[in-house]
């Protein structure tokens, strides 16, 4: 069985292999490694942006890209969260942490789900999504570099995009559901397929 590589869907391998690549620099002990980590991550956030650009335009969707791109964008979010929980003594970014992946779980499964009775377009990425995923990453590039920049107060910036997001997040999901419900309560065309 051969793999289906074209660009994007390579983008998209290239984003899973910067995890361990941005997890070693992370932990680097140098003065440098919150920059090096920062630039690591926002080259995985741009392999993302730019391999579901490619796929559209070359018409280079495939079945493969469509379930591994979401995989590595979650793979990537989760990495970095857990690490930034485990550097910050705070605990300031504990519940946002888990609001976030705790929701990608949750919205993954219903996606999963709705896909097998037929249902995908229901819960197909919203606006609201896309806005969440902005805002998720322009918090996490912050709290990644983390040092003060120019007098902008990076860290604080960072926690509070977070929180925007976390926020965005739970509001996304809602959609999500309202819009599966009636598919989920047995009010939907799948109620032939209930045992």
């Amino acid at each position: 069985m051969s793999l289906p590589l074209n660009i994007p869907n390579a983008l998209t391998l290239l984003r899973i292999a910067l995890i361990p690549v941005f997890m070693v620099v992370f932990y680097l002990p140098f003065s440098w490694a919150n920059l090096v980590s920062t630039a690591v991550f926002g080259l995985a956030a741009a392999t993302d942006w730019l391999d579901g650009f490619l796929a559209r335009r070359l018409r280079q969707s495939s079945v493969f890209g469509a379930f591994l791109d979401p995989v590595a964008d979650k793979l990537m979010v989760a990495v970095a969260l857990v690490l930034l929980v485990e550097l910050d003594n705070s605990g300031l970014l504990i519940l946002p942490a888990v609001v976030i992946i705790g929701r990608e779980i949750a919205v993954s499964a219903l996606r999963e789900w709705m896909a097998g009775v037929g249902e995908s377009t229901k819960v197909a990425v919203s606006v609201i999504g896309k806005i969440k995923t902005t805002f998720q990453m322009i918090a996490l590039l912050l709290l990644i570099y983390r040092e003060p920049l120019w007098g902008f107060p990076t860290h604080d910036v960072g926690v509070i995009s977070l929180y925007a997001a976390a926020v965005l997040t739970l509001w996304s999901m809602y959609l999500y559901l309202r819009a599966a419900w009636p598919i989920l309560a047995g009010h939907g065309k799948s109620d032939s397929n209930e045992k």
